[in-house]
């Protein structure tokens, strides 16, 4: 199985033909390749409100289920992947400065 077109995008980074998926675990946005690959170690799936859903293949559940495919996260097969964003806001953004204190000195 693939997915249908119009869950079909392509990667700002590589150009290569990619889909977003929803993580099962935590609701997060993933890429996933929009090309089904045996390797893959995650499987995807489109739920019944048409998004697209991925998890994890794991030991405790191995198989891909009808109506699933197996996929690569595109974030192991893109050779030029754009720069992430930071999750923590003010992070990163330079160096620290010194505030200076004002009203009672504790």
């Amino acid at each position: 199985m693939k997915p249908a077109s119009h869950h079909v995008t392509t990667c700002k980074g590589c150009r290569a033909p990619i889909c977003w998926a929803l993580t099962t675990a935590n609701g997060k946005r993933q890429p996933v390749d929009a090309t089904p690959s045996a390797e893959g170690n995650v499987a995807v799936m489109q739920g019944p409100d048409g998004l697209l859903y991925v998890r994890s293949i794991t030991a405790d559940r191995p198989e891909v289920r009808p109506g699933e495919w197996q996929a690569m996260p595109h974030h192991a097969t893109c050779p030029s992947p754009p720069p992430r964003r930071s999750s923590r806001t003010g992070q990163g953004t330079g160096p620290l400065r010194s505030v200076p204190r004002q009203g009672r000195q504790w």
